[in-house]
């Protein structure tokens, strides 16, 4: 009872007007953040910190994560309209967003994006508000084996469960796991296949990986095609939204389903990144439509997205709850809780009641915030879609240019990026798909640390993977979404085959 009242003290103290301002300003400003390729939710957070320092906390969390809110949203944008993710865990929703787009289905697809990352992100609030104290207590138990559980079901799950060549997927996670092995060793210090070069010593970032490998790519596609845009009739009007929300209720399941996974990669923590590919791979997996996946179905905007979005607002719970960010960007506002002196962990919500629940009101205010503010202005990215490609190419060239040279600010980066926008181009043609490359390359050392750190934990015994219940269920899992996809495929091929008319027609 006491939390509610809080709670309400909360939503009071989110509706003054000068908070409400901050709210709206931080959701446009998070929109252009999560569009700009290369820019993204962390860094948009990260350059305006100091400009929170002298503000009261309850509106400096509430302006910066608004931003946070209004880049998980603004990050399908380039994804649809352009195949470029503007944000990492965006990736998923080029799948079938892009395609949607070609189709003269860019309102539809936007709206089903911006509402299942609005229920996404709604999941992850209500996790935070009322199971705060057993979710954080849970966190605790995750050392490096149960992270390397995380990420081997996540592999798994996309090898068991994923409908393409399952040669083909395991050759991309291969080279995934080959580019994500570059660089500098975070363990014992060693610099691994960066011949010589110094520019390789931080090894492939993700964001000029992919800028290449979605955003040049499909230039070259479609220069090669004639500089053809198949999307550019696509209009929206209200209609089209009510019509999108009205047909949402039949995929409730692939809803809910994705918003469990989401909120499990992101208290866990697993990540943003790998919610949006198991959300995505399981909603293809499930569907009665799981063979148009690919192709421009709507299921496979709304998983995604709901699952990536659940994942980023659940972060948020360990790093209030206990000190742990959950994501980058819950490292970032973590700084600012420490400059603004406010300690995370399990006494903040003693200590400040009224700067927690005033934070967790400000989540669904800026959540609803976002949704109705992209919404009011997808037909001003829906309109790029009626502009002639021939024009549209040397812009979205230059914003990729740009976006790949702030990273670190080299031009080695801009030739990488070209170099992966004609590797994206090969493995367009040969029909392999690039999802699992960019998996493997996002979580591939991630995965890697936590495996060597639990075998130099336990003396380079593998029991450590089978040595409690909870890591234990998690490989036993990832076993069986492994063999699920094979293992069916083996009895639907039984099956026909022992059938009689099958048979017939096999004579």
């Amino acid at each position: 009872m006491d939390d509610f009242s809080a709670l309400l003290a909360g939503f009071q103290v989110a509706l003054s007007w000068h908070n409400v301002g901050f709210m709206a300003v931080g959701v446009i400003l998070g929109i252009i953040v999560g569009v700009l390729p290369g820019l993204g939710g962390p860094n948009g957070v990260a350059i305006l910190l100091p400009l929170t320092f002298g503000m009261d906390p309850t509106s400096a969390i509430i302006l910066l994560s608004s931003i946070y809110w209004g880049a998980l949203f603004g990050g399908a944008i380039t994804s649809i309209l352009f195949n470029i993710p503007g944000e990492a865990w965006s990736v998923a929703t080029t799948f079938d967003g892009y395609p949607m787009a070609v189709q003269g289905k860019a309102a539809e697809a936007l709206t089903a994006a911006f509402t299942a990352s609005f229920i996404g992100a709604l999941s992850g609030v209500v996790l935070i508000t009322f199971v705060a104290p057993l979710v954080a207590q849970f966190a605790l138990r995750f050392g490096p084996a149960e992270f390397f559980a995380v990420f081997l079901l996540t592999f798994c799950s996309f090898i068991g469960m994923g409908r393409e060549n399952r040669a083909k997927i395991i050759a991309s996670l291969c080279i995934g796991f080959l580019l994500a092995a570059v660089g500098l060793d975070s363990i014992s210090g060693d610099l691994r296949m960066t011949f010589g070069s110094t520019e390789l010593m931080r090894g492939f970032d993700f964001l000029i990986v992919v800028i290449g490998l979605f955003g040049v790519s499909e230039i070259l596609l479609t220069v090669e095609e004639g500089l053809v845009f198949k999307g550019k009739q696509a209009r929206i009007d209200l209609m089209v939204v009510l019509r999108t929300w009205a047909g949402l209720p039949r995929y409730w399941a692939t809803l809910l389903r994705s918003s469990i996974v989401g909120m499990w990669m992101g208290v866990t923590p697993g990540g943003a990144i790998a919610a949006s590919f198991m959300g995505y791979g399981l909603a293809k997996r499930f569907s009665k439509n799981g063979k148009n996946f690919g192709k421009g179905e709507i299921e496979g905007v709304l998983a995604p997205e709901t699952a990536a979005h659940a994942a980023g607002t659940s972060a948020l719970l360990p790093m209030l709850a206990l000190g742990i960010p959950g994501s980058a960007t819950a490292a970032v506002l973590l700084g600012g809780l420490l400059v603004w002196g406010l300690q995370p962990g399990p006494m903040l919500f003693v200590e400040q009641k009224d700067f927690v629940w005033g934070l967790i009101a400000s989540m669904y205010l800026g959540n609803l915030a976002g949704l109705v503010i992209v919404l009011a202005t997808v037909p001003v990215f829906a309109a790029v879609m009626r502009i002639p490609f021939s024009f549209v190419a040397p812009v979205i060239l230059i914003v990729c240019a740009i976006g790949a040279y702030t990273i670190s600010n080299s031009t080695f980066d801009i030739w990488l990026m070209l170099i992966f926008g004609v590797v994206g181009y090969v493995f367009k043609k040969l029909d392999y798909p690039l999802a699992p490359l960019v998996l493997a390359l996002v979580l591939g050392d991630r995965a890697e640390d936590a495996f060597r750190q639990a075998l130099l934990g336990s003396g380079g015994s593998l029991n450590v993977f089978w040595a409690n219940g909870l890591v234990g269920t998690l490989v036993v899992l990832a076993l069986l979404l492994l063999f699920w996809g094979p293992m069916g495929d083996l009895i639907t091929a039984l099956r026909g085959k022992n059938h009689p008319k099958t048979a017939e027609a096999a004579e």
